[in-house]
């Protein structure tokens, strides 16, 4: 347990002044954001996750599809920075065993070779059911992707606090339980897979996803009850449901280690009618002190629909290249 954990354990049985206690005692204090110098510093990443379709047909054996090792190619040429390769692509994560480290350090020498960083990775999790042994079976889960991180040299393992499973909420799953209750079974769960990661240098991630974290104030919350320096947040622009999403972007930037920059704050449906204000969100992210990776994603639209990665990231890249520069 961390000394601050330890602290407000003792602090909340201490008696106020005529014998009761102080009031809110027993709550967490504020998590501490990351501390930086130098002023922001940004480089660009790719999520892996941008040509879903085609890394799978590649790993499934549905056709010619898509290698790693020439998405990287793809991020080389047209310089990107680095690359988030998340663990879906790599074999064995369906039958959850772990890819051959073969497999790995090709992908890692070939992305040395183009100049890439891996400036992340992800995995999946579901820490909202009440099925004890199936939380169980996830952590475990994810302090394998701990480790692939550490093999990869990819400095965060993003996971998730939401539901991950098709048309189910953190309130079904749960099977009644309150909000504080999922609140400590996800704690819990990621602090765990967080002291795996400072075993191995690697950062857990916390994305919101539109489920369980849906504003600022759940993922600061959920950061607090966590308590961990090797825990932070991945800023996922397109997942939060509030009024004005970049207002909770500000609020959670602090917080960062890592980020996923979408084309639309209100989710891949909104593209179209309601694209970011890049030159908003970049200015955000400056004002925050931020200094490491954007990978960005593009999303191909649910249910299918004309998307083709090849056209749509060098597009999107190109105007969040030209807002990093209006506002630097």
């Amino acid at each position: 347990m961390s000394f601050r954990r330890e602290f407000l354990k003792s602090a909340a049985l201490l008696p106020f002044a005529g014998g009761a206690l102080v009031p809110g005692a027993i709550r967490a204090a504020p998590a501490a954001p990351p501390s930086r110098v130098g002023g922001p510093s940004l480089k660009l990443s790719l999520n892996a996750y941008s040509f879903a379709r085609l890394l799978n047909d590649r790993l499934l054996g549905r056709g010619d599809g898509l290698s790693l090792e020439q998405l990287a190619e793809f991020c080389a040429r047209h310089n990107f920075d680095a690359i988030d390769i998340t663990a879906y692509y790599f074999p064995g994560y369906r039958e959850r065993t772990p890819p051959p480290d073969s497999f790995v350090y090709a992908v890692k020498r070939r992305c040395f070779e183009l100049g890439l960083a891996i400036s992340g990775t992800g995995t999946g999790n579901n820490f909202t059911t009440a099925d004890r042994e199936a939380r169980a079976r996830d952590v475990a889960w994810v302090k394998q992707g701990v480790e692939l991180a550490a093999k990869l040299g990819a400095p965060v393992l993003r996971v998730f606090a939401d539901t991950q499973m098709r048309a189910q909420t953190w309130e079904t799953v749960s099977q009644g339980a309150s909000r504080t209750e999922v609140e400590k079974w996800i704690a819990d769960d990621i602090r765990a897979c967080a002291d795996h990661g400072a075993k191995h240098g690697v950062i857990i991630g916390v994305q919101n996803h539109g489920d369980f974290l849906q504003t600022a104030d759940q993922v600061i919350s959920l950061l607090n009850r966590i308590d961990s320096p090797w825990c932070g947040a991945i800023v996922d622009t397109g997942y939060f449901k509030a009024p004005d999403p970049y207002a909770e972007i500000a609020r959670v930037a602090p917080y960062a280690v890592n980020w996923q920059i979408k084309q639309s704050p209100l989710g891949v449906e909104k593209e179209a009618e309601a694209p970011t204000d890049l030159k908003r969100l970049l200015r955000i992210v400056r004002d925050s002190g931020y200094r490491g990776y954007l990978p960005i994603e593009t999303l191909s639209p649910r249910g299918g629909g004309n998307y083709d990665p090849f056209t749509v990231v060098p597009k999107f890249l190109a105007e969040v290249r030209a807002a990093l520069a209006a506002t630097a």
